[in-house]
């Protein structure tokens, strides 16, 4: 297991565009004292979130008004959220990762300032490492860059008027040929998550009809119009023609809950032992 991160601490190097990483107490042993001479400490952090190690969402940067897959940038952002471009869409990565170590193929101890990795380098390092890449991994490029955080001067790593070492457009296409983390993708091999709608199907919701745990809706009795019929989970039928596809758990656990595949016996026919109130939702109103 490697740690991906970088150490936070006030005045490390950052993007000038993003507020900077504070870390403060504002509470301290003593301030407040219980009668039982209980007392705490409390810290606040202050950052913008593209300070550190990150992964930017899709939502993040546009040209000339246009997001990825040609979104308009203005009309995709809802309420200040992002529903279809923000990075809650991207996926948990739990896969192989290959590290291609740019200098150590082109024999240098760092990429120069504003060096533009190509395709050429890339096969390069996979050529030089003698590891192969393959549909599903996780490619990490090094560049050598990294060297340069801890350096006095901030600005060395920052590369204001330097520019840094990266991949660029053509090298973006190499990952993306050979079939490496993709998601939502619609194609053989690949993973995705989707669900087919039929717009002119009308129905009336009933707690009683639905597959969730809840045993409850606010929304008893409404007549919708537009109703999900399947629903393909990882690339798997998880809802078929309305109903539960009988299938093995291919859920992941996200630490606070975990999502599997409807049990068989589980379908809106029959009976539905052993449920569970879901701690996640609200209880109906008493």
């Amino acid at each position: 297991m490697y740690d991906l991160g970088r150490p936070f601490y006030a005045g490390m190097p950052q993007s000038p565009n993003h507020p900077a990483y504070t870390h403060t107490l504002p509470r301290r042993h003593g301030d407040k004292v219980r009668p039982d001479g209980g007392s705490a400490a409390n810290d606040m952090l202050v950052m913008g979130t593209h300070v550190g190690t990150h992964i930017d969402a899709l939502a993040h940067v546009s040209h000339d008004g246009r997001l990825h897959g040609g979104a308009d940038a203005a009309a995709a952002c809802v309420g200040g959220r992002y529903p279809e471009h923000g990075i809650h869409t991207v996926a948990p990565m739990v896969c192989r990762g290959v590290l291609l170590d740019l200098p150590a193929a082109l024999g240098v101890a760092c990429c120069e300032p504003g060096y533009e990795i190509t395709p050429a380098d890339l096969d390069r390092a996979v050529r030089e490492q003698g590891t192969e890449v393959e549909a599903g991994d996780v490619v990490l490029i090094r560049s050598g860059w990294g060297s340069r955080f801890s350096d006095p001067d901030r600005t060395v790593y920052i590369g204001s008027e330097s520019g840094v070492p990266g991949v660029g457009e053509a090298g973006a296409y190499w990952p993306a040929e050979r079939g490496l983390r993709t998601k939502g993708a619609i194609a053989v091999g690949l993973e995705a998550d989707l669900y087919l709608v039929d717009p002119d199907r009308t129905w009336t919701v009933r707690a009683a009809e639905s597959e969730s745990t809840q045993e409850y809706t606010p929304f008893e009795g409404f007549e919708l119009t537009a109703q999900v019929t399947d629903t393909f989970v990882r690339g798997h039928r998880v809802l078929d023609g309305g109903n539960a596809a009988p299938g093995p758990p291919i859920g992941l656990s996200r630490g606070y809950c975990s999502v599997s595949a409807v049990r068989p016996e589980r379908r809106r026919a029959g009976a539905r032992p052993g449920r569970r109130r879901s701690a996640l939702r609200p209880r109906p109103p008493r």
